[in-house]
């Protein structure tokens, strides 16, 4: 018997972690058709995990609001730093890096895989 419900306690549990787990976190299929990987708790990393980049870590974002988060993103061919921001829609993710406060900005859509 005390197995049972030890072992109903743990699936509880699992299935539990997972649904606390932002839904920021997981792969994402860049514009670019790259695979990058969003994972953290409070702060967030972004590594690509594919393409000619694959091992960089290109970025870093903390919660923002809701759906919203804000941090740096860096353009793997040059190795520059921008104010970057991500809003997150469904599995849709919108990334926006900007310079000169926000004059000029760029972005992209990645898609949850």
């Amino acid at each position: 018997m005390f197995r049972k419900v030890s072992l109903a306690l743990a699936a509880t549990l699992i299935v539990t972690g997972a649904a606390w787990a932002d839904p920021i976190e997981g792969n994402w299929k860049t514009q670019a058709g790259d695979t990058a990987a969003i994972v953290g708790g409070g702060s967030f990393s972004i590594t690509l995990k594919t393409g000619k980049y694959a091992g960089k870590t290109i970025g870093s974002l903390k919660p923002a609001g809701d759906n919203k988060y804000a941090g740096n993103i860096t353009d793997p061919a040059n190795d520059k730093t921008y104010s970057g921001k991500a809003t997150l829609s469904g599995t849709s993710l919108k990334m926006s890096g900007c310079v000169l406060g926000g004059l000029i900005c760029k972005s992209q859509t990645w898609h949850k895989l």
